[in-house]
């Protein structure tokens, strides 16, 4: 499928700003990363919406709202190799779903790392959950998560089955992270044509994250765990991706646990594609595959 003049511009941006340098470094400069960070949302979503915020444990929750009369929850875990975020493209997209959706919205600040280490958010991830079960049915609640925001969800999802916790009614994933050993020897063969991403930096942002540098952990690399009984989920992979290899994988799995799965490829498109505003073919996947699904 040819792609359209905003993916050539947003390619092209990505590559100007440097995103990938900073992800090619050993260790990476996480502290230089963090600049781009916004933990409170900008103006525009104050002037539209109903905003307020809250803590659970250790993570600051900015609740994201049209009107009062909202029955409905989305739990969004972000992005940023455990080390930075939440970052401008979360908060749009947060906007663009809250303008669209009658969805209370709940955007999750949990701790980062190298100062906490995946158990610390996994504990967080468990009480937002509880937290959300106490104020909405679980036939209410969908999870949503990019790069290892799809990690903590998919990790939350496999622990709640576990501990027999009802489970969100579904779970949009967008490029998640499913191995955060990064073995898989296809990762090298996209790691020459990832405009974002290289295995070094996300490497390096792992083992900060890593409990006991236990890399194999499903707290962290959830395609280690089981996939029974998973709800309905939408999976957004981008072929230009060194995430791409290890979903490919994870796939296989939710088939054989008989998973009811959505997959959609970007062709030739990066990481977190579906949350590049400026790009046409992410605001179609926003509004057909995101949007319309919430909206269902």
């Amino acid at each position: 499928m040819k792609q359209s003049l905003t993916y050539y511009i947003t390619i092209f941006i990505i590559k100007l700003i440097g995103i990938k340098k900073y992800f090619s470094k050993d260790p990476i400069n996480f502290k230089k990363l963090r600049k781009r960070d916004i933990h409170h949302p900008h103006n525009t979503i104050f002037k539209n919406n109903l905003v307020r915020t809250f803590r659970v444990l250790n993570t600051p929750i900015t609740e994201v709202k049209r009107n009062k009369i909202s029955k409905n929850l989305l739990i969004f875990i972000h992005g940023g190799a455990f080390i930075l975020g939440p970052s401008k493209h979360h908060w749009d997209t947060i906007e663009e779903i809250a303008k669209q959706t009658n969805h209370t919205i709940w955007i999750c600040d949990y701790p980062k790392a190298p100062e906490s280490k995946i158990s610390v958010m996994s504990e967080n991830m468990d009480l937002v959950y509880n937290t959300a079960l106490c104020k909405f049915p679980s036939n209410q609640i969908s999870l949503m998560g990019d790069s290892v925001g799809g990690t903590l969800a998919i990790a939350l999802t496999q622990r709640l089955v576990h501990r027999k916790v009802k489970l969100p009614i579904r779970m949009m994933l967008i490029s998640p992270v499913m191995d955060a050993t990064l073995s898989n020897p296809q990762i090298g063969v996209i790691d020459k044509i990832d405009v974002m991403l290289s295995k070094k930096g996300l490497y390096s942002a792992m083992k900060m994250c890593a409990e006991n540098n236990d890399l194999k952990n499903v707290m962290i690399s959830p395609i280690n765990g089981s996939f029974d009984q998973f709800p309905n989920t939408i999976l957004f992979l981008g072929e230009n991706d060194i995430t791409y290899p290890d979903q490919q994988l994870v796939i296989q799995k939710l088939i054989k646990a008989s998973v009811n799965i959505e997959v959609i490829v970007g062709n030739k498109m990066p990481h977190i594609w579906p949350l590049l505003p400026f790009m046409k073919e992410a605001k179609i996947a926003l509004k057909e595959k995101i949007i319309d699904r919430l909206n269902s």
